[in-house]
């Protein structure tokens, strides 16, 4: 499990995202079950890539599965729908941020307000 997570992360921060969704969808067809730092760096691929959509379907695997979203992974998600001008969904997201037990960051707040300035929505 570790070590595709590695990968998966290495792949994401190497802007070789498709390849990062691609191990993790594999990872979990297969036998090997994910937790929250795998889908961690499912959800970071997502965000280097801007694709906010699959960044909110893994989010909802997550509470499908009944994982708790931590920080980074709010974090991500946030700033994937910031850069795919979801504006609304990252607010959203924030919200949900604001309601649960993760420790929001400075990254936190600072995701939320690009997401606005990128939808020209910050009053």
């Amino acid at each position: 499990l570790y070590h595709y997570s590695a990968v998966i992360d290495a792949c994401a921060k190497s802007s070789t995202w498709l390849q990062a969704l691609g191990l993790f969808s594999e990872m979990t067809q297969g036998e090997v079950e994910s937790n929250v730092v795998t889908y961690s760096a499912a959800i970071s691929a997502c965000e280097h890539s801007g694709t906010w959509e699959q960044s909110l379907q893994l989010v909802n695997s997550i509470v499908h599965d009944a994982m708790e979203i931590n920080t980074i992974i709010f974090n991500a998600s946030i700033s994937a729908c910031g850069k795919g001008s979801k504006w609304e969904k990252a607010l959203q997201l924030f919200g949900e941020a604001m309601g649960s037990q993760a420790e929001l960051d400075t990254a936190t707040y600072s995701a939320a307000m690009s997401a606005c300035e990128k939808g020209r929505t910050w009053e």
